[in-house]
């Protein structure tokens, strides 16, 4: 399964279970298709770069998540959909990080490896 992170903006409300319910139900519909939850993380509430209209209405502020997961393309396509269908829903997108953990755990480690260089270069450069 393709591994996927999602950015969400949802409207702001002044109580997080709003936002709580749509974060768990994005985790459920993923779940209950097969697919793996890696991760979700809250960015916060944020002014928004532009005021935003969606289903009718101007917004200016928004919460901002992210939600790292697996899962088969059809069930990105009806999780695509829900989000198209949600009200407190403002904007999302889905990056494709990759289509095997192998894949992005080596360039994972590529990474890695070049941080640890960088960082022996500056304590040579130190000492």
């Amino acid at each position: 399964m393709p591994l996927y992170q999602m950015l969400c903006i949802t409207t702001h409300y002044r109580e997080y279970k709003h936002i709580r319910e749509l974060v768990r139900q994005s985790a459920m519909h993923i779940m209950n298709a097969g697919g793996v939850v890696r991760s979700i993380n809250s960015w916060g509430t944020l002014t928004l770069p532009q005021r935003m209209k969606r289903h009718g209405k101007y917004e200016t502020l928004g919460d901002y998540w992210t939600l790292h997961f697996d899962t088969s393309p059809r069930t990105l396509r009806s999780l695509n959909s829900i989000m198209r269908r949600d009200p407190r829903v403002l904007r999302w997108t889905v990056l494709k990080l990759g289509d095997k953990v192998e894949d992005i755990a080596k360039v994972g480690q590529k990474a890695l490896t070049a941080e640890v260089l960088q960082r022996q270069s500056v304590e040579d450069l130190v000492d």
